[in-house]
C-alpha cells in the first residue's frame, strides 16, 4: 500500500502529477513505451489530414471515494463540473474575454461535449456517478484509488466511459491524468474532491472546475504548455502556436510575461494547460484542439463513435494501443468497403502491386489498426513489426495504393525517415 495518509488541507498553488505518472509507465512498461511512439506519429498524420469529425459527445462516470461525510460529493456539486467542461471543451465559457488582444486568434473550440453515462457496463440504468467509502485518508499519484480492493473504486470500462475519480489527494495535488495508451485498469483522471466542480467542497482559488479541465487536456494528449523540462525553454509541448515558456505560471500572473525570448506578448498562461489559477485558465488554442482531435478521432474513438473497427481474419480482437470503433462515416458520404476487402494490417496478405510497399511480419504481431472516417473515404493506419507506420485509403471504390500494397510512413521513433522529419 503505497497510499499517502495525511489530513485533508486545500493547495494553494496548481501541482499535477501526470508526468509523474507518465515516467513511471515508461519505466515500468514496454507496452505503454510502445503504444506512446505509436500515437505520436499517428498524431501527427491525422493532424496533417485535418478531418472535420463534428462534435465528440463523451459519455462520463464519476467515482466519488470518501472517507467523510463532507468529502462525499453532492450530485449538484458534479453536474457543476460537467457544465464546466461543456464550456471549457465549447470556447462558450464567457472569460474567454479575458484572453489578452494578441493571443484572441488563438482562442478554438474543441467541439467537444460531456454528459453523464445513463447505462453502466451491465446495461442497468445509472445516474454515471458511484460512491464508495475508503479508510484511506489521502490517496497518491500510485493509481490506488482506480482499485476496490486498494480502498477506491474499479474503473468502468475505458474503451466505453470517461472514468473521473474525486477524492481526497495527499501531497498537494489537486489531480492527475493518465495519457492514451496506458493501461484500460487506471485509464481516467483523479481529482481532488475540493478542486471539483463549482459548489460544495469546491474551494478556491481551484473553485471554478478547472482541474478537471486541464487533467482531461492530459487525457486527450495535451502536455503542459512548457513542455516539462523544468525552466530549461527546450522542452516541447508538440503544439505550435503556444509560445515555447520557461516553466509554469502560477497565481493570477500579469500580462505580457516574456520568458524563453517569447516576447512581446510572453507566455500563454491563460492557456489550460498551464499552472494558474482557475480564474485566469480561460482557453484552448487552435493547435490544442487539432491535437485533441487526433486523439479523439485515433486512439480515443470508442468513447464516442460508431460501429468496430473493421479487422481482417486472423488479426487480435480490439484493445491493443489505438483500438476502438471507427468514427460513424457522415450518411451518405462515407462508403463502406466491399465485404472482404477491409485491408489486412501491415505483416499479412499477398504481395503487393509494383511499386507499393512490401510490409514484413505477420499479422499476430500488428495491433487493430485504426481506421478513419471522412467525406467519401476510409483512412487505414497500422503500426507494422518493423515498427513503421503504414496507411492505405478507400476511395472511389477501391483501396489505394491497390489492395494489397500500402503506403509507408516512416519509422516509430524518430528512426529511418520518421514523419516527424
Amino acid at each position: 500500500m503505497t497510499t499517502t495518509d495525511l489530513p485533508a488541507a486545500q493547495p494553494t498553488r496548481r501541482s499535477c502529477a501526470v508526468m509523474d505518472v507518465h515516467r513511471r509507465l515508461l519505466t515500468e512498461s514496454e507496452s505503454y513505451r510502445v503504444a506512446r511512439t505509436q500515437i505520436e506519429n499517428l498524431t501527427i498524420e491525422l493532424e496533417r489530414l485535418e478531418a472535420d469529425r463534428g462534435v465528440a459527445r463523451v459519455p462520463v462516470v464519476v467515482h466519488v471515494v470518501a472517507r467523510t461525510p463532507a468529502e462525499d460529493i453532492t450530485a449538484e456539486q458534479v453536474h457543476s463540473q460537467i457544465d464546466v467542461l461543456n464550456r471549457d471543451f465549447r470556447a462558450t465559457n464567457p472569460d474567454t474575454a479575458d484572453v489578452p488582444a494578441p493571443f484572441q486568434g488563438l482562442v478554438a473550440d474543441p467541439q467537444i461535449e460531456f454528459h453523464l453515462a445513463t447505462t453502466d457496463p451491465a446495461g442497468n440504468p445509472t445516474d454515471g456517478i458511484t460512491r464508495t467509502s475508503t479508510t484511506v485518508n489521502g490517496f497518491g499519484a500510485d493509481d490506488q484509488v482506480k482499485f476496490t480492493a486498494r480502498g477506491g473504486q474499479d474503473a468502468w470500462p475505458a474503451d466505453r466511459y470517461l472514468n473521473l475519480w474525486v477524492c481526497q489527494l495527499g501531497g498537494g495535488l489537486l489531480g492527475y491524468a493518465q495519457f492514451p495508451g496506458g493501461p484500460p485498469e487506471t485509464d481516467g483522471v483523479v481529482i481532488l474532491q475540493s478542486a471539483f466542480g463549482t459548489t460544495g467542497t469546491a474551494r478556491a482559488p481551484f473553485d471554478l472546475g478547472r482541474t478537471a479541465t486541464h487533467e482531461i487536456g492530459h487525457y486527450l494528449n495535451l502536455f503542459h504548455i512548457w513542455g516539462d523540462d523544468g525552466t530549461g525553454c527546450r522542452g516541447s509541448d508538440e503544439v505550435d502556436d503556444t509560445p515555447n515558456a520557461g516553466g509554469p505560471n502560477y497565481g493570477r500572473p500579469a500580462f505580457p510575461h516574456v520568458t524563453c525570448s517569447n516576447g512581446p506578448h510572453g507566455d500563454l498562461f491563460m492557456d489550460y494547460m498551464d499552472y494558474v489559477d482557475d480564474a485566469a485558465m480561460v482557453m484552448f488554442s487552435a493547435g490544442q484542439v487539432a491535437r485533441m482531435s487526433a486523439c479523439l478521432t485515433g486512439v480515443r474513438t470508442s468513447l464516442w463513435a460508431g460501429e468496430p473497427v473493421p479487422t481482417a481474419p486472423g488479426t487480435p480482437a480490439p484493445g491493443g494501443p489505438g483500438a476502438g470503433p471507427a468514427p460513424e462515416p457522415p450518411s451518405g458520404e462515407a462508403p463502406e468497403p466491399p465485404a472482404g476487402e477491409v485491408p489486412e494490417p501491415p505483416g499479412g496478405g499477398t504481395e503487393p502491386a509494383p511499386g507499393t510497399v512490401a510490409v514484413p511480419g505477420r499479422v499476430e504481431s500488428v495491433g487493430t489498426p485504426i481506421v478513419v472516417a471522412g467525406p467519401g473515404t476510409l483512412d487505414v493506419f497500422a503500426v507494422g513489426p518493423d515498427q513503421t507506420l503504414y496507411h492505405k485509403r478507400w476511395a472511389d471504390g477501391g483501396w489505394q495504393p491497390s489492395q494489397t500494397g500500402w503506403e509507408s510512413l516512416g519509422r516509430a521513433g524518430g528512426d529511418g525517415g520518421s514523419p516527424r522529419q
